[in-house]
């Protein structure tokens, strides 16, 4: 972004100082981290903290929202202040606390937006061996009744977030499209109820579904119906990030959506670079061309982030990372099933999530499901298409949902078309194997036990009975090897055949005949033992040094000065050799 388009972001995003929001001119942190009590940055820190947490803005006047940028963070890093105020403020939790860096395209200035998370249960934040609090705009030591508000606060699971009514909004605070959309979903997931609906009130459609609590608008109704001015309600700034990068990862383009999210998911999608994607036909095999993306896939990824996103305490905001062929989702919070495993295995409700509240009214609102079958059906349309499986990872505590849009392995993608038969849980297996995932020992062992995987548990590769019933004879072999008897067979030839070779050329003509699954490491290795057992058996000698090697045929009477060090291409008595590459 420019300088004026940060600028004009910022201001749209927290447009005033308050309990939840402060701007600081801080050109260095040299002395303003860690410096006077009550007016350094961890001061400010334990203050957020021990009322709803909040956002420090750094490189910002406060009058004007005139960006000055933080020119000398004084070695502090954004992947590195969270941990060190965690060391200066007693208390602090560590989920949530995290740093937005903007670098301004056209100035070069860097702003830092720190998220600063609500205390836990009965434990108010030091700075200084101090308390301190927000009270407007400054800064103000721990009042006893806020003290005392936290040591009685209870110890259990807080209060669902999306629950919580915003007394000031009214219905006139919600999106007309987005209500009228929410009533067409409703009817399609309650089709019985279709008549009465078109009788409903809105007040009366909201209640039944579950959106609002006895007329009182909700927070997951602002973030699912609300209107994007009333985004204030919610005292935090939820978003949908659309960024577009290229392979080298270097970003091109980038949209923000905010509520209504009912809507938003569909503008999102039309973003998205859905290519046709060419299947190269094998024996009529797959489909001549599909889209990258199905369209359930994303909305159904991207719905999970919305109803599963950890908003208690964090800014509310999802990214959809859009590659060449692939799709990237994060989203606050930790994966609540554990593991992707467990969501495919059990046939049964979820545990309450972050949202249950929201979570219930989206269900109702058709965007999500109940019992995990919306992930299964994910997993069965990319297993379709024979492109890889959903990955499910959680990284600094962010969900991260990956989707590749191409067929990743062709060998792979036989498997799973010449083997209906396979189980969900089976073509997860393989998939790890495709990704070059570990696998557990007893995953392993499974997959043996079908024949399914040859080679060590580091480098497994399709089993060859796999790959008789697949046509994948060809690919076996290069991941089999072609056994050690031919290869020294082919160097013996190659030095039969030329006026001395290098280890280079050696190198050159066993490299890409070796086994796939071999790293260069293994291959080195692989070679130097053929070539001592040839020198051994007396086939082949040097008569180079170690460090410049050249090989003759160990019957030759020639001597070193026969051979001089050739440049450029083998040459034999007769023809050249072809080295084959593969």
């Amino acid at each position: 972004m420019t300088e004026t388009e940060l600028q004009a972001y910022l201001t749209a995003t927290y447009p005033r100082e308050n309990e939840r929001h402060e701007w600081k001119e801080y050109a260095s942190l040299k002395h303003n981290f860690g410096g006077h009590a009550g007016e350094d940055l961890i001061s400010y820190v334990a203050a957020f903290a021990n009322l709803e947490g909040g956002v420090l803005i750094m490189g910002l006047r406060d009058q004007g929202h005139v960006i000055t940028g933080l020119q000398d963070p004084a070695g502090h890093t954004p992947e590195n202040l969270p941990q060190r105020l965690t060391t200066k403020c007693t208390n602090l939790p560590t989920e949530g606390l995290q740093v937005e860096e903007y670098v301004t395209s056209d100035t070069g200035k860097h702003v830092w937006v720190l998220h600063i998370p609500k205390h836990r249960p009965r434990r108010p934040v030091f700075a200084h061996a101090s308390k301190w609090q927000r009270l407007g705009d400054s800064l103000i030591p721990l009042t006893p009744e806020r003290e005392e508000a936290i040591l009685r606060e209870p110890l259990q699971q807080p209060e669902d977030w999306s629950r919580i009514v915003c007394t000031d909004a009214t219905l006139a605070d919600l999106d007309p499209v987005s209500l009228q959309l929410a009533r067409v979903n409703y009817k399609t997931k309650h089709p019985k109820l279709a008549t009465e609906v078109d009788e409903w009130d809105d007040a009366t459609f909201l209640n039944k579904a579950k959106v609002c609590i006895n007329g009182q608008i909700t927070r997951a109704t602002l973030l699912l119906l609300g209107r994007e001015e009333a985004v204030h309600y919610l005292n935090l700034s939820p978003r949908i990030t659309w960024i577009l990068k290229n392979e080298r990862g270097e970003e091109l383009d980038y949209r923000h959506f905010m509520p209504p999210f009912l809507t938003a998911v569909d503008e999102v999608y039309t973003l998205i670079r859905n290519l046709r994607y060419r299947y190269i036909k094998d024996e009529t095999l797959f489909p001549e061309e599909a889209e990258m993306y199905d369209r359930f896939v994303v909305r159904e990824a991207l719905h999970n982030c919305i109803a599963h996103q950890q908003y208690q305490g964090n800014t509310g905001r999802i990214s959809i990372v859009e590659m060449p062929d692939q799709l990237v989702f994060l989203n606050a919070g930790p994966f609540l099933p554990g593991t992707v495993e467990n969501v495919i295995q059990r046939d049964a409700p979820e545990p309450d999530g972050q949202n249950p509240f929201l979570a219930e009214a989206m269900v109702n609102l058709n965007m999500i499901d109940t019992i995990g079958s919306g992930i299964k059906r994910m997993f069965r349309l990319q297993r379709e298409k024979y492109f890889p499986l959903p990955d499910y990872e959680l990284v600094n505590n962010l969900v991260k949902v990956t989707i590749i849009g191409r067929v990743l392995d062709l060998a792979y993608a036989r498997v799973l078309a010449r083997h209906p038969d396979l189980t969900l849980s089976e073509i997860m297996l393989l998939d790890k194997v495709q990704k070059h995932k570990a696998l557990t020992n007893d995953e392993v062992d499974y997959l043996r036990k079908r024949r399914l995987v040859e080679g060590r548990k580091d480098s497994l590769y399709i089993s060859s009975g796999v790959a008789a019933k697949t046509s994948q004879n060809v690919t076996y072999l290069k991941n089999k090897g072609l056994g050690n008897a031919h290869y020294e067979g082919m160097i013996v030839t190659l030095v039969d055949s030329c006026q001395g070779v290098s280890r280079d050329d050696i190198n050159e003509l066993l490299w890409d005949q070796l086994p796939l699954h071999l790293s260069e490491e293994a291959k080195t290795k692989k070679i130097d033992q053929f070539i001592n057992k040839l020198r051994r058996n007396k086939r082949i000698r040097n008569i180079g040094s170690r460090v410049q090697s050249c090989w003759i045929s160990g019957q030759s009477e020639a001597s070193s000065n026969s051979y001089p060090k050739k440049e450029g291409r083998l040459e034999t008595s007769e023809q050249q050799v072809p080295l084959d590459k593969g």
